[in-house]
């Protein structure tokens, strides 16, 4: 039987560290081989349209602007990017992601212009979203274009309230679910995960994002089932809501050649693959584009990589450390430079391709 075609609405939060993984998301969708044709509608708004399209190029896929509200207290005119906000402090992204709500009215009128709508993916920040599946009668999955691990382990912190009755911003405090693993308050925006601080704005936002996600059809990772197995595994058995992993998203093109030419792996994946073999653990080190870190900061992580005697593959943007660091930590770590970090998916579609078959089979047969 002839499957119906398939529909995806993406709406991604407004921040590039955001849109990117999910407009990559965006391309494997298009380019997936499925019985119906998939197409795929993305939302973004008016100032963010120029590097959608840019980034989209050369695909089917539809894009909708849906006006970002004028006159939001604390927010230059003008702005529709966290990255072009003076600063990313919470003092700033609690109003200007509160703001995104005014665009629901507009964002639904174009919902209803749309051909059927299969299921929609929108960023967890995005909350309001789900109000609009509920109305308009589809799907809602919650896209994250991170790890598992942070989402599991932030929820541990929050159901367990671990930091409740801390005073110290430093004491290390264990993760029930994952006792090798310590937390700090100083590892969280102030506030944010203690109930006490019902009033702050940065925890209500945080408890609709909850909640919303906690009505949704799920939730979508960009991360792959071998890479923390261990937080997948406990998702899944623990929470109610289903998880896809399909990740990793960045230089998707590499999922979608078929006829892939073997290829010599990079220095840094045989690295990954020895240390496997012996059973070694491995930290991996990377920051956020949006990241501003000094050279100062820098060196003192190279040193705390270079005392903790600990494997580690470390994510740099360029020849950013000193010399001498590599020959000093020698086997136990490795450095991955620029351009280094984009081969991730040249091994292969493994099991994150076989969950986005899972998920569009999913959405599309039972017809809701």
């Amino acid at each position: 039987m002839e499957l119906e075609k398939v529909h995806v609405v993406l709406f991604p939060y407004l921040s590039k560290g955001h849109m990117i993984p999910m407009l990559q998301l965006a391309r494997l969708l298009l380019s997936h081989s499925f019985a119906g044709d998939i197409s795929v509608t993305v939302f973004t708004t008016p100032l963010n349209r120029p590097f959608i399209v840019d980034s989209l190029s050369g695909t089917k896929a539809t894009i909708v602007d849906v006006p970002f509200p004028d006159n939001v207290p604390e927010i230059p005119p003008g702005v529709e990017c966290t990255d072009k906000l003076p600063a990313l402090s919470s003092s700033l992204f609690v109003p200007f992601t509160r703001a995104t709500k005014s665009m629901q009215a507009d964002f639904e009128r174009e919902l209803m212009s749309l051909p059927r709508v299969s299921f929609m993916v929108s960023d967890g920040f995005l909350w309001w979203t789900q109000e609009s599946a509920r109305k308009l009668g589809f799907p809602r999955l919650v896209f994250f274009g991170m790890n598992c691990a942070s989402t599991v382990i932030c929820d541990s912190v929050f159901q367990n309230q671990l930091l409740s009755n801390v005073k110290s911003e430093t004491e290390p405090v264990s993760v029930p679910e994952f006792p090798w693993i310590k937390v700090r308050k100083c590892d969280f925006v102030k506030d944010m995960f203690d109930p006490k601080t019902t009033t702050d704005p940065g925890f209500k936002l945080i408890l609709d994002q909850v909640t919303s996600m906690n009505q949704s059809q799920g939730i979508i990772f960009n991360t792959f089932d071998d890479l923390e197995p261990v937080f997948i595994d406990f998702y899944k058995r623990k929470r109610k809501l289903k998880l896809w992993a399909v990740g990793p998203l960045c230089y998707v093109n590499n999922f979608l050649d078929d006829e892939v030419e073997e290829k010599v792996k990079p220095s840094w994946m045989k690295w990954l693959d020895e240390k496997r073999d012996k059973g070694c653990n491995v930290l991996y080190v990377a920051f956020g584009s949006q990241a501003e870190i000094s050279r100062e900061q820098l060196e003192e992580i190279a040193l705390g990589l270079e005392e903790s005697k600990v494997n580690f593959l470390w994510v740099v943007k360029g020849n950013e450390i000193g010399k001498g660091f590599e020959e000093r930590v020698g086997e136990r770590g490795m450095m991955a430079y620029g351009k280094m970090a984009k081969k991730a998916l040249e091994e292969g579609i493994g099991s994150s391709r076989k969950n986005l078959d899972n998920l569009i089979n999913e959405f599309c047969n039972n017809g809701t």
